[in-house]
């Protein structure tokens, strides 16, 4: 929220962010978007997100990276709920080694 308060001046702060579970709404309230500080945020930003969480769908997640105006990719992890708590079928730990990854795969491409 920092980052989006400070816009384009969160680069003096930060080169990029990573998000773990992004909580979009409170679980069965989609109607409670927690979005508004997003066109705010102009620093490239790696959201890792579980297919289960209910605090926000895949989709629902994707239509908010729009309104991001920084460069964004999200990272789904496929049977996590918000905890990310590796129920999924990845095991404990390819998680941290795959946020890593596609952490660092996705700032080499935005410097």
């Amino acid at each position: 929220m920092l980052c989006a308060e400070l816009g384009e001046e969160a680069y003096d702060l930060v080169a990029g962010l990573v998000l773990l579970s992004y909580p979009l709404h409170p679980p069965r309230k989609p109607e409670q978007q927690r979005t508004q500080h997003l066109p705010n945020l102009h620093a490239p930003t790696l959201f890792v997100h579980g297919t289960r969480d209910p605090f926000g769908a895949i989709a629902e997640l994707e239509q908010a990276l729009k309104m991001i105006p920084g460069r964004t990719m999200l990272l789904p992890v496929e049977g996590a709920g918000h905890d990310l708590g590796f129920k999924g079928k990845m095991k404990k730990n390819e998680l941290p080694e795959r946020v890593l990854s596609e952490f660092n795969r996705f700032f080499e491409l935005s410097s």
